[in-house]
């Protein structure tokens, strides 16, 4: 039988900060964190999950002696996580509000990963914030803000529901989406970002926006390998009995894993 897959996932973050600091122990220290949501997504009988950690300036381990790419080179594919937003400045914009400025350190990290996996020719595929680092790291831009910048846009977020918030995604017609969910044109996804792609990134294309303000859900690359971002979380909808305009994320993970065994082959 042939090893299990390895699936690299990008870790969150938490930088400490601010009221936290007071519990004093392990909330005074930087922590990187798996979601056990996404893991568990990811995982089989035939794939195994393992957390990618991030190096920067502050890091015991210095950057020069560390490449990413070594991760890349072992792994077979790469998922990245939701979590905090992607930093204005990465894409070249200041932030509106001082609580949207973002993680400039895990914008980094991500983007030279990203590069790394695809340069190894493996697989890459972002969920939320994933998504929308996907699209920055092809040179794309963000709407800060959904609320401000789209004020005639539908709610994309609400805190009291998180997960549960749902809406409408159309599939466009001919994209790896439409071709994965064969014989359905839209289906209703949780809603759980306040920033969406704006400029889309080089060769990235769209493959589902929001019904019915037309936000941007699904990007993917046009390249050599496989790229795709979703703006919607598959792994929360894997919890949750799916009626049946909800959509199950096993085609997209089912298609994901199969790349990344194609790349090991």
């Amino acid at each position: 039988m042939d090893k299990p897959l390895l699936i690299g996932i990008s870790a969150r973050i938490y930088h400490p900060g601010g009221p936290v600091l007071d519990l004093g122990g392990v909330w005074t220290k930087t922590l990187h964190y798996l979601e056990q949501s996404v893991a568990h997504w990811v995982m089989g009988r035939e794939v195994l999950a393992v957390m990618i950690p991030a190096v920067d300036s502050d890091s015991v381990l210095k950057r020069a002696e560390l490449s990413l790419r070594g991760f890349a080179d072992v792994l077979d594919g790469l998922v990245l996580q939701g979590g905090n937003d992607v930093a204005p400045e990465t894409y070249g914009e200041t932030p509106l509000a001082p609580e949207w400025h973002g993680d400039r350190v895990r914008d980094r990290y991500e983007i030279e990963l990203v590069n790394a996996f695809i340069e190894a020719g493996k697989p890459v595929i972002g969920i939320c914030r994933g998504c929308q680092l996907i699209n920055v790291a092809f040179g794309g831009t963000l709407y800060q803000d959904i609320p401000t910048q789209l004020p005639q846009a539908q709610a994309h977020l609400d805190r009291n529901h998180y997960d549960r918030k749902l809406h409408g995604v159309q599939f466009v017609a001919g994209s790896g989406l439409a071709r994965l969910y064969a014989g359905r044109a839209s289906a209703t996804v949780n809603s759980i970002h306040h920033q969406a792609v704006k400029d889309l990134g080089s060769d990235l294309v769209a493959e589902a926006h929001a019904v019915p303000d037309g936000v941007v859900e699904a990007i993917r690359w046009r390249g050599p390998s496989y790229v795709f971002g979703m703006q919607w979380h598959p792994e929360f909808l894997a919890l949750r009995d799916l009626h049946d305009e909800q959509l199950a994320g096993k085609p997209i993970l089912t298609d994901f894993l199969g790349a990344a065994r194609a790349a090991r082959r």
